[in-house]
């Protein structure tokens, strides 16, 4: 929560799609300074789409503006926040991993508010990955499913019926518009941190989800990998391929160089989370890239 006196607490009103942002930013200010940063700075980049020439929003930016610089002058030894590649790989772990806690809680039937805040916030941290680009399609699968399955959750609780576990199979699945922008958060509740499924559950005021469309013939997607905690699987390492020899008929552009040093970081910051398969999956594709020019 921010703090009294925080000048980025006193959001104008239209920057009110913005506020779940800043308040997550807030929350991880201390816990996890990236987290905090690419969330300020995806506020402001959507700020000045929203309005930029009022002069209260015009202020405000300013003060984000200012709260940025300040916080990569404040972290410079902070990888994540100085590189933008670890920093991508830093914030899509940490999503994935809230996705993870939540999604093996609702398999579970462990429903309530903070299922619906693990839920919800991993699709918002999800938006916040289009600070560096398009977002891959298992995220933007994930996001999508992460956004409807808070609201799927909370309007059950909200009108006394018991949430279906895991995907729908019958009609009612995720319509398009869930995670829109300009829909505003979906869940209430702040975000979680450190150890995302045991987190204090607390409703946030002024946040109604938007009601579940019962028409779409549309299942939600399954959430992919990150249906069960990494701990709790058992992953069978790849065959990686054979270099030698390899190597010398493959001619590598800049970019793939580029790329495959993305992967590698990828996969150290999934050894961060104790996560083998996707170190491992990321690590493969490096090697395949550099060893064939293909992923």
């Amino acid at each position: 929560m921010a703090q009294s006196g925080d000048p980025l607490a006193n959001i104008p009103p239209n920057f009110k799609p913005l506020q779940h942002y800043i308040k997550t930013a807030a929350e991880h200010h201390t816990r996890d300074p990236a987290v905090a940063y690419y969330c300020r700075l995806y506020a402001m980049q959507k700020g000045m789409e929203l309005d930029r020439k009022s002069p209260d929003c015009r202020s405000y930016l300013q003060v984000l503006m200012n709260s940025l610089e300040q916080g990569k002058k404040q972290y410079k030894d902070n990888e994540a926040i100085q590189n933008e590649i670890v920093g991508q790989a830093h914030l899509e772990n940490y999503a994935l991993k809230l996705f993870s806690h939540a999604d093996t809680d609702d398999r579970a039937g462990n429903f309530g508010k903070n299922v619906v805040k693990l839920f919800y916030t991993a699709g918002m941290l999800m938006d916040v990955l289009a600070t560096f680009g398009e977002l891959s399609e298992e995220i933007e699968k994930s996001r999508k499913y992460a956004k409807w399955k808070a609201a799927y959750i909370h309007n059950c609780l909200k009108n006394g019926e018991t949430p279906h576990a895991g995907p729908l199979e019958e009609e009612g699945g995720p319509g398009e518009g869930y995670g829109d922008f300009n829909s505003g958060p979906v869940g209430g509740g702040s975000s979680s941190g450190g150890n995302p499924s045991h987190s204090n559950s607390s409703s946030e005021s002024g946040h109604t989800p938007a009601p579940i469309p019962r028409s779409s013939p549309q299942s939600p997607p399954q959430p992919s990998p990150y249906s069960q905690p990494a701990e709790t699987v058992r992953y069978q390492a790849p065959q990686l391929p054979a270099v030698t020899g390899a190597v010398a008929g493959v001619k590598l552009r800049p970019e793939d160089y580029t790329k495959a040093m993305k992967f590698c970081k990828y996969a150290t910051s999934a050894l961060q989370y104790e996560d083998a398969k996707t170190a491992i999956d990321n690590l493969t594709k490096a090697l395949n890239l550099l060893s064939s020019g293909h992923e």
